[in-house]
């Protein structure tokens, strides 16, 4: 039985795999130029010996801790934990692990996570804000390596990437309108959170593609969803489905809303697309595999966190130039639910 211990070093690694302690450090940074034999060996007496690197130290010489925090609503959310996923992805390329951290979208923990109290000793934060707002640009003085992603709801110094969600909204409601549909629904505003909000620009989008060509922009059609969540999307899509004149088609602001529409319309005994079309946002993995599948906005999610992670890693290595502005590319993703 091999003990393990905190005090055993690289020395004592290279020496039970047969290599020197320069090879296990290129082994634990991902260097590519150790063999996979070698690789192999020095991952194995990691293993057996209870090797830890030491972070303190690694960060002192290096300027680096090798973790990032990504601060974010809710991952019950699919389009949340997609987008970890993705951004745990990207940071790899830096070497970095990721710290996820959920705000709940509660106001309190956002600005806890901001001021550090909250904050995993970390390289930098990549953030999702959800109940902060204008005026609270106050909490990002001192957050150099910060990147906020989502909706403008700031004028701070920090580099921002963000999703054309009024131009991705509009896209969605025009294809439905040349699809012949004229009584289009909107399900996802929430007059509760902030005014630049992305359910606020989506419902800006919507609103422009109707009126755009004319058609009525009708009260009882756009349906408050409080939490972006299969319940809601499934709760309003059955109002909806109420009303004396019900919708021929409906726009939700995430997929996840969407997929709780089609439950409830399939429910009633109704069939997608003839009777109801539905059109989701956010193209999460889930929307092809619904039935039918799920036409969606694709926001550009992969671009986003390749963005968020690059932006980081440059503050890191010490740029200092203004704070980028990046906004994704969208695009219309066509499936059999509209």
């Amino acid at each position: 039985m091999v003990l393990k211990s905190h005090g055993v070093t690289m020395a004592d690694v290279g020496t039970r795999a047969g290599v020197t302690a320069r090879t296990v450090s290129n082994v634990l940074s991902g260097s590519p130029s150790v063999r996979p034999e070698t690789r192999d060996r020095v991952l194995r007496a990691v293993d057996e010996l209870g090797y830890r690197m030491n972070t303190s130290a690694r960060s002192l010489k290096t300027g680096r801790v090798g973790t990032i925090a990504l601060a974010i609503p809710d991952l019950g959310i699919d389009y949340f934990a997609d987008l970890a996923r993705r951004i745990m992805a990207e940071a790899e390329r830096h070497d970095w692990s990721v710290v996820i951290q959920q705000t709940g979208a509660r106001r309190e923990t956002e600005i806890a996570i901001l001021s550090g109290a909250r904050r995993e000793h970390a390289d930098g934060l990549i953030f999702q804000p959800h109940a902060l707002g204008p005026g609270d640009e106050k909490y990002l003085l001192g957050n150099d390596r910060l990147v906020i992603l989502g909706d403008r709801i700031f004028n701070g110094p920090v580099d921002h990437v963000s999703m054309a969600n009024v131009e991705a909204a509009q896209l969605a409601t025009q294809f439905l309108i040349d699809r012949g549909r004229t009584r289009i629904a909107a399900i996802g505003t929430n007059p509760q959170v902030s005014t630049v909000s992305a359910a606020s620009l989506r419902l800006e989008g919507y609103e422009r593609a109707l009126r755009g060509v004319g058609l009525e922009v009708a009260p009882e059609r756009i349906v408050v969803a409080e939490e972006w969540k299969l319940r809601d999307g499934a709760a309003a899509m059955t109002h909806l489905l109420s009303l004396d004149e019900r919708p021929d088609a409906v726009f939700c602001f995430n997929d996840t809303l969407a997929l709780g529409a089609l439950h409830a319309i399939q429910m009633q005994g109704l069939r997608v697309p003839d009777d109801v079309a539905v059109v989701g946002f956010d193209n999460v993995p889930a929307a092809q595999y619904s039935f039918p599948p799920l036409t969606t906005i694709e926001p550009g999610t992969d671009q986003l966190a390749k963005h968020a992670v690059d932006l980081l890693a440059a503050r890191v290595a010490g740029r200092n130039d203004p704070p980028r502005e990046i906004v994704t590319d969208c695009s219309l993703v066509v499936r059999r639910s509209a």
